[in-house]
């Protein structure tokens, strides 16, 4: 996803750190501290965490599991009610008397949604509505499957935009992300909870009806109506559930690898649109190559109102209506498409985890564009990206994995997410080797795809790939607030013929690392792991010069200084 409308570069402007380290064990006498002691063991010792860890990062007072979604929708033109009929296949994981669904209710200002009836096997079911959930009062036993069937209406306040487009034209964009799904669909509005879905939209009949899956029926209706019925197969987050209704110009720009290709467009952006879109077949096929099978049935991207400069919902992507005309309109598409395997296939369990979709997108944007354009290419927007992080951090104290946001999840879409995770996976990349961290990739997708994963789980397959104990790395670089700020003074011996070097970490976590320096014509490796080192080598002529980090691997700040 692409936070802002107006920004195509991907320039986008949790806490788990050591302190616990020196907790007080008094404080493990509470469910909290247990909870932080199991992560902290989890990342400390290489042979604890497995299902502990998982124990300690599972949402344990879940009560649902949602299976599957039908969603009935009428749009009008006439105003902006939805009228919608939700039948939701739960299964549960608890004995329970009642339970929850997520849906945002009829506030002072008139916006929301108000049910008026909730029914099992056409039975009626007890139900209280309150401001954000509509509790269904029913006994229910541990593993049992039941579909319940929700009717309701009301004007969505977030997550489906009601408006027009740039050209006057009337539109409807489902825009869920984060939570905002519950604005106008009754759900399990959590990431953790995947399940397949249905859209049927009735509609005025000049619209065309984009959603997830493949369409499996448009039928003309009375009174200059159509019935469109999309069917979405593979598990999907709430997130990337959507519909989107305008007087699209559609294209089929192609199949790759029997996967049709589609263009939306508004029509008087349709020779511009067809044109810029159509990359998406090559990047759609790069992906497939370095990562593994595409998940879902064909791929459309989408001109829209989405208020993100993109948006990835499953298998139907939406891009802000300028898109069609941006500079940056391959790499905001890499991007995108890349979440169709990070981000939708293997979704993150919980937000705080959210490098795992967007730290992704932005490292698989940058390795699509070094693939086609060559490695200045990539150092270049490494080097950029670098940027944005050391600026985010002069005023942001938090590690990526930022544990402290519960809520508001927007806060999230910062450096930390882009382009800090993104960073760690070009730094995990080079400490693996190219066959190593491409065979966990791979196996990490594999593994996951359809469910959720968290940091934990990641670390893990990646460890296995490459058979080495990552847990230093992922604990400093993604657990841990900064990054290293190192002053590197060097000086030239020209009577013994060598470079005597001291590198000094400024910062006050230390970090470990492989520096690399250009001296010579030569290039080094000197491995960082306290906060003074002092190294020489041999050189064959006068040294004028000192490059530190000269293929921009590492996430760090340099002060060179030669002293004379």
């Amino acid at each position: 996803m692409h936070p802002s409308a107006t920004k195509f570069h991907l320039k986008i402007m949790l806490y788990i750190g050591t302190q616990f380290i020196d907790m007080q064990w008094q404080s493990f006498n509470s469910r909290r501290g247990i909870f932080f002691l199991f992560i902290w063991l989890s990342l400390s010792l290489p042979g604890f965490g497995g299902n502990l860890n998982r124990l300690a990062l599972a949402d344990t007072s879940a009560v649902i599991d949602v299976q599957h979604y039908n969603f009935e929708l009428k749009l009008s033109d006439e105003n902006d009610t939805l009228k919608g009929q939700a039948t939701i296949t739960v299964k549960f994981l608890k004995d329970v008397n009642n339970f929850h669904l997520d849906l945002a209710k009829k506030n002072s200002e008139g916006k929301g949604m108000l049910v008026s009836a909730v029914n099992e096997d056409d039975a009626p079911v007890s139900f209280v509505q309150n401001n954000e959930v509509v509790e269904i009062k029913t006994p229910v036993k541990k593993s049992s499957l039941h579909s319940y069937k929700i009717t309701y209406q009301g004007i969505p306040g977030a997550g489906l935009i009601i408006s027009t487009n740039k050209f006057g034209h009337r539109t409807f964009f489902g825009d869920n992300w984060p939570d905002n799904a519950h604005s106008w669909l009754p759900c399990n509005d959590k990431p953790a909870d995947k399940a397949t879905v249905d859209f049927v939209v009735t509609a005025p009949d000049h619209y065309r009806v984009i959603s997830n899956g493949l369409m499996i029926e448009e039928t003309l209706l009375p009174n200059h109506l159509k019935l469109t019925h999309w069917k979405e197969t593979a598990q999907l987050p709430t997130k990337v559930m959507v519909i989107g209704a305008a007087d699209f110009a559609m294209d089929h720009t192609g199949d790759v690898g029997g996967i049709p290709v589609y263009t939306y467009v508004f029509p008087e952006s349709k020779d511009a649109g067809f044109k810029s879109y159509a990359v998406a077949k090559e990047i759609l096929a790069f992906y497939i190559k370095r990562i593994g099978p595409y998940a879902y049935e064909k791929l459309a991207n989408v001109q829209s109102k989405t208020k993100f400069g993109g948006m990835e919902n499953a298998s139907a992507i939406f891009y802000t209506e300028n898109s069609v005309t941006s500079k940056g309109i391959e790499e905001l598409m890499a991007h995108e498409i890349a979440h169709q395997w990070f981000g939708d296939g293997v979704t993150e369990k919980s937000f705080n985890h959210l490098w795992l979709s967007e730290g992704f997108a932005t490292f698989m944007t940058n390795v699509y564009l070094e693939n086609k354009y060559g490695e200045d290419t990539l150092k270049k927007r490494l080097a950029n990206d670098r940027a944005l992080v050391f600026e985010f951090e002069k005023t942001n104290g938090m590690p990526v994995v930022d544990t402290t946001i519960n809520n508001n999840y927007d806060q999230l879409l910062n450096p930390n997410s882009y382009q800090k995770g993104g960073w760690v996976l070009h730094m995990l990349r080079r400490k693996l080797g190219e066959e190593a961290f491409w065979k966990g990739i791979r196996n990490y997708y594999a593994k996951y795809n359809g469910s959720n994963a968290n940091t934990y789980d990641f670390r893990a397959v990646m460890e296995e790939a490459r058979g080495q104990n990552l847990q230093s790395f992922f604990k400093q670089w993604l657990y841990t607030p900064g990054h290293p700020q190192l002053e590197i003074s060097w000086t030239y011996n020209a009577a013994k013929g060598v470079v005597g070097l001291t590198i000094t970490q400024k910062q006050k976590t230390l970090f470990e690392f492989p520096l690399e320096v250009y001296i010579d014509h030569q290039l080094h490796t000197i491995n960082i792991k306290t906060k003074k080192t002092a190294i020489q080598f041999s050189v064959k002529e006068k040294v004028t010069s000192l490059k530190a980090d000269p293929n921009v691997n590492l996430l760090a700040e340099f002060d060179v200084r030669g002293i004379q």
